[in-house]
């Protein structure tokens, strides 16, 4: 068998992480959150100072891109790889709602993402990768040999980012998370910079209804097929 790119795009909250980490776990492929890695810049961007009066300062956050330093180290205890900024774990700390807020301005800007991208591509250079996101299949990996789009309606993903934020202690509200969500897709489907849109190749899914396990099921039957696809042909 040959190992191969796996690319799963989408709007946030569809659950992109939760279904890549099982399909990587199962294909014994490495998996990447490049959402989480945004995220980390945000959080970074919220400790130096990099926002002010709920405005992310462009120019300040470009001039400490040098100073930040993402890694994804595998815990066993939680069976995925976690994130650190700067040598410390910030997997809980990159959830918070007050981080999502900014995730999607910080994503707009030009250098923050050429910066990631770069190291996105290096990560998957010997491919056996699963990467989520929302530009893997278009602007990381366009020639990833299976693309996935997942999508669902904004009170569908709304419910399900309140319940996990609810599990997690936090103190807020169905109408706060709808607005985050509905807020970012406007920002991430309309940012000059690589916005999320269904690459051509792309297989879209719908999870609205759909299990974890019946979507796993379905994306699993897809990278089986091309794994031994490709093995076929060599």
């Amino acid at each position: 068998m040959r190992d191969i790119t796996i690319a799963i795009d989408g709007f946030s909250s569809t659950g992109k992480s939760t279904i890549a980490k099982k399909l990587a776990d199962k294909l014994g492929y490495v998996y990447v959150d490049t959402g989480a890695m945004y995220r980390a810049v945000a959080l970074f961007a919220l400790q130096n100072q990099c926002i002010e009066k709920d405005v992310v300062n462009e120019e300040k956050l470009i001039a400490s891109l040098d100073a930040i330093q993402i890694k994804f180290k595998y815990n066993p205890q939680v069976g995925f790889a976690e994130v650190y900024l700067n040598d410390e774990n910030v997997e809980s700390k990159i959830r918070t709602l007050e981080v999502s807020k900014y995730v999607s301005p910080v994503a707009t800007i030009s250098e923050v993402r050429k910066m990631l991208v770069n190291q996105q591509q290096d990560m998957g250079k010997g491919k056996g990768i699963v990467m989520d996101g929302r530009d893997i299949g278009t602007v990381v990996f366009p020639e990833a040999e299976l693309k996935i789009f997942m999508t669902a309606s904004a009170e569908t993903r709304a419910q399900r980012r309140y319940r996990e934020l609810k599990e997690r202690g936090n103190n807020i509200s169905y109408d706060e998370v709808l607005e985050n969500v509905t807020t970012r897709d406007k920002i991430d489907t309309t940012r000059e910079d690589s916005p999320l849109v269904k690459a051509e190749d792309a297989i879209e899914i719908d999870n609205s209804d759909l299990t974890i396990e019946e979507q796993l099921l379905r994306i699993l039957n897809l990278a089986n097929t091309l794994i031994h696809k490709k093995s076929d042909c060599n």
